[in-house]
């Protein structure tokens, strides 16, 4: 059985990263704490659009910083609202159809993000998919220390997490599929046989029509 991986922000929904980050520091127990939280982020916005431009996990690693010190009840209390607000509401209008798809056609499909593990598996759960390669946060003290658990999903890591998941799930990585929008995930997209680009940037547009990939727009 082949397997469909998808990376998530830009390809099955038009949300990023950040975009869930700031729901969470904008809902703490009061105005108080969110606006503590907040500032905290912005002071670490310059820092955080210099590393996007070199090292997307050197990005991760800053924004998810932003959540030290929430507490694990929060995080997972907040989490259906979260979905709902942000992540739902910003899937793509065909993203659902296309994972059908590879499920009717008797696909595993596993979700690649670097986005937190609790909000990926509700998306799985509404998409249909089987898995979720995503970060994870350290939890101490039923609180999150604003580390992520390694190994930490971004860029090239996500083609080897595919291979490993690849190779416990006994797929051939040849008969595999893999859909991105991001030129950052070419990694991802060349490791397995059947790459393609869904709503691709310039960049990946291009390397897909040189290389004859396919693209679907969502």
């Amino acid at each position: 059985m082949p397997a469909s991986y998808f990376d998530v922000d830009g390809t099955l929904v038009r949300t990023n990263l950040v975009h869930p980050t700031v729901f969470y520091l904008a809902n703490q127990s009061n105005p108080w704490r969110s606006l503590k939280f907040l500032g905290r982020a912005v002071a670490l916005a310059p820092q955080m659009i210099a590393a996007e431009m070199r090292d997307r996990r050197m990005f991760n690693e800053l924004l998810f910083s932003n959540y030290e010190g929430i507490s694990e009840d929060r995080l997972l209390v907040l989490a259906d609202e979260a979905f709902d607000t942000v992540l739902k509401r910003a899937l793509h209008p065909h993203a659902k159809d296309l994972v059908k798809r590879c499920i009717d056609e008797g696909h595993e499909v596993v979700l690649v993000s670097g986005a937190l593990d609790f909000l990926m598996t509700r998306l799985a759960e509404h998409l249909g998919a089987h898995h979720v390669i995503a970060n994870r946060l350290e939890i101490k003290d039923r609180h999150a220390t604003g580390r992520l658990l390694r190994p930490v999903v971004a860029g090239p890591e996500k083609a080897r997490l595919i291979r490993e998941h690849a190779k416990e799930r006994g797929h051939d990585l040849n008969e595999c599929f893999a859909y991105s929008d991001s030129y950052s995930d070419v990694p991802m997209l060349s490791v397995v046989g059947h790459p393609a680009c869904v709503n691709p940037d310039t960049k990946l547009r291009q390397l897909a029509q040189a290389y004859s990939w396919p693209i679907v727009s969502l």
